[in-house]
């Protein structure tokens, strides 16, 4: 989803930053600044041993900033700040001819919003799960991946993605790899995806 169809490789900075102050603000934590700084992290044993210094849990507090941090992405994809990129238009056309899925390390609700923000007719959507065990499955672990194959009732496909741990995911899963080449990775190296692209459109020519 980011780098392939929303524009940029990630989720601006500034966005989870505002979801760990609000979070906190919400279980009426105030923390200093270095607790703030682990908080507001991914390291989950850091986060983890924060939680247990103020004595609240962990994953309440961990879901609690993915709910935050999913509103603020939401806001800023519905005023236009961060748009799509225009070859995803490929989708609603591969969509009528083949099965398609959106699979992907950002946040389930999230990939569930992109999916119903821009109308995208996929037949399963997956993002991470808001826990410590969710964000731990995150590519290059195929374990998304799998569980959408596995819903889906497929063992082949082509997974596309603009780094090389979504190319590692999708060897893992049993996957052929399309890389898609965008601002943020043009001059990349990739460990051999079967299928380096320039642009979305070129899924038509690989499917054909």
């Amino acid at each position: 989803m980011d780098g392939v169809i929303l524009e940029g490789p990630r989720t601006d900075r500034q966005v989870y930053a505002d979801a760990t102050d609000a979070a906190l603000a919400e279980l009426g934590v105030t923390p200093s600044q270095a607790q703030r700084r682990d908080l507001g992290s991914s390291d989950l044993e850091a986060v983890a041993d924060r939680c247990a210094e103020f004595g609240i849990d962990p994953g309440t507090f961990w879901a609690a900033k993915e709910r935050h941090a999913s509103a603020g992405t939401h806001d800023r994809i519905r005023s236009g700040e961060r748009g799509r990129y225009a070859d995803s238009d490929v989708i609603d056309e591969l969509a009528g001819r083949t099965t398609t899925a959106l699979v992907s390390n950002n946040r389930h609700a999230t990939a569930v919003f992109v999916a119903d923000h821009y109308d995208f007719d996929f037949d399963a959507v997956r993002g991470r799960d808001p826990t410590f065990e969710g964000y731990r499955r995150r590519k290059p672990d195929p374990y998304y991946l799998e569980r959408t194959l596995e819903e889906l009732a497929i063992d082949a496909g082509v997974y596309v993605g603009d780094s090389p741990k979504d190319v590692v995911a999708g060897r893992e899963a049993g996957l052929e790899t399309a890389f898609v080449r965008r601002p943020h990775n043009r001059g990349h190296a990739v460990p051999d995806p079967t299928y380096d692209l320039d642009s979305l459109w070129e899924l038509e020519r690989v499917l054909e």
